[in-house]
């Protein structure tokens, strides 16, 4: 019984003992939105020019203006002569638009018309100021290209040079041209000949 009394004493002991500034706030407003959207659609323009759509089934802002988490989120990126060059959509997103990075999860679908490419991740971060877009080391990436399918891990690809990497596993498939091609092809060479 002594033993227990004196564990209990103890646990009182210890919680007595802890400090609250009481007075302050207990809340940091980092952490706490200070605005929620729901179903929220948000455009922004540049020069009259339609640059980004955005639709979010939730959307929160943080006090410094800097951060923002959204839920559900469908997305349209626009060329300064406001075509469509990018639409995509993903379960969950966090942005620093002062740092320009993006952080993407939860089934990643990314369109890109101009380059008729298609990915598909469950976890990709792009950085606006150096235009990449990278996946963890482990994470699977699926590519798909005209007639040409990769998956893979260690995904890197530059918005700049257009061209991309895998540091990890890699799989593919590359569908090559009918066999009629084949034969029209041949028929060309040896005519040529």
């Amino acid at each position: 019984m002594k033993k227990l009394t004196f564990k209990i004493f103890i646990l009182i002991s210890l919680f007595n003992s802890c400090t609250l500034k009481y007075g302050e706030d207990l809340t940091n407003e980092d952490f706490i939105p200070e605005f929620i959207f729901s179903s929220s659609n948000f455009t922004r323009y540049e020069n009259n020019v339609k640059t980004i759509n955005l639709n979010a089934e939730r959307l929160e802002q943080y006090k410094t203006g800097n951060s923002m988490y959204a839920q559900n989120v469908e997305f349209n990126i626009f060329s300064n002569e406001g075509e469509l060059e990018t639409s995509g959509k993903c379960g969950l997103m966090g942005a620093n638009t002062k740092e320009e990075k993006y952080t993407l999860f939860d089934n990643i679908e990314i369109n890109s018309t101009k380059e008729n490419l298609n990915i598909s991740a469950q976890n990709l971060k792009w950085d606006g100021k150096t235009e990449q877009l990278t996946s963890g080391l482990k994470d699977i990436v699926c590519i798909k290209k005209d007639d040409t399918e990769i998956k893979g891990s260690g995904f890197s690809a530059s918005g700049i040079s257009k061209e991309f990497v895998f540091t990890g596993y890699v799989s593919g498939e590359i569908q090559s041209s009918t066999d009629e091609n084949i034969e029209n092809k041949e028929n060309e060479i040896q005519n040529e000949n």
